[in-house]
């Protein structure tokens, strides 16, 4: 059941993923997030502890991080913290859930993201690390 659950989770990661990067709502929504304004743009390789097979977005705007699981959904949202190298952000989507993403900027080229929420009525929770891996 748990490797059926962390199919279903990068299922709609990889989607939440590709929509992310095809918007860009983020950059409006979040201007004063310090930390995600020092990572590169470009392509960047998400991977989680369990060992599933690692999912790759283009990144256009690194605010994208935040809702990995609403990708290219708008939703409202409310920064908790943001310092030089975290943020955290809660946000809710009507109709589709919610969620709150912790953000800690290693590099520019590292981040460790732990993210929670509900979305279209799935939970879901999982920590990732995302590395730029090239350009798109």
């Amino acid at each position: 059941m748990s490797q059926l659950r962390g199919r279903l989770r990068w299922g709609a990661l990889g989607v939440a993923g590709l929509v992310a990067a095809a918007a860009p709502v983020f950059a409006l929504a979040l201007p004063n997030l310090e930390a995600l304004a020092k990572l590169e743009r470009g392509r960047w390789q998400i991977q989680d502890a369990t060992g599933a097979a690692p999912r790759s977005i283009c990144l256009r705007d690194p605010a994208a991080f935040v809702q990995l699981e609403h990708g290219g959904v708008d939703c409202a949202q409310e920064v908790l913290a943001s310092e030089v190298g975290a943020a955290t952000v809660q946000y809710t989507c009507p109709g589709r859930g919610f969620g709150h993403t912790s953000i800690r900027v290693e590099t520019p080229r590292l981040a460790r993201i732990d993210t929670q929420g509900l979305v279209d009525g799935r939970p879901f929770s999982y920590r990732v690390e995302a590395r730029k891996v090239g350009s798109c």
